[in-house]
């Protein structure tokens, strides 16, 4: 199905992508996604007063396990021999809250937009479960796929 969809087949079933005629190319991929709090929980992360730990050390390696353990959770993604995962936490007073920013690289035959977005997922969400017993409210919000390099498919940039 040229630009269809390219986990279903012509009857209609799910089918996981055969890539094996494809090219190794390095793939990267930049995920980023948002934590909104009250200031107070802010500060209190970034001081380190969470009951529970180290809030932003947790998130980032709960991130990198998640973008290694992808394809467990996503039904038809390809286990992936990754070789570069990040996952950048910054304060940003204007929400206030956390922005996560994600990133996965692999040298293989397909790309690592799910890994990169799932360890931004999964960081916002420790973030959340790390801080919920000060701050109930908080919104994790605006997950997305930031960019793109490498594959068949080439780069991409979101907003160009």
């Amino acid at each position: 199905m040229a630009g269809g969809l390219t986990h279903i087949g012509a009857d209609g079933q799910a089918n996981m992508v055969d890539v094996g005629d494809k090219a190794e190319t390095t793939r990267t991929a930049v995920a980023t996604g948002t934590v909104t709090m009250q200031p107070a929980t802010l500060a209190m992360i970034l001081k380190g007063d969470a009951k529970k730990g180290d809030v932003l050390g947790a998130a980032r390696i709960a991130g990198i396990m998640a973008a290694k353990r992808t394809h467990e959770l996503i039904p038809l993604c390809h286990p992936l021999l990754l070789t570069k995962v990040t996952v950048d936490i910054k304060p940003d007073e204007t929400l206030p809250g956390l922005r996560v920013t994600a990133l996965a690289r692999v040298t293989g035959k397909t790309g690592v937009e799910m890994e990169a977005l799932t360890a931004a997922s999964i960081a916002c969400l420790t973030i959340y479960d790390m801080a919920k017993a000060v701050d109930r409210g908080m919104v994790i919000s605006g997950i997305h796929l930031l960019e793109k390099t490498g594959g068949k498919s080439g780069d991409y940039r979101a907003g160009s």
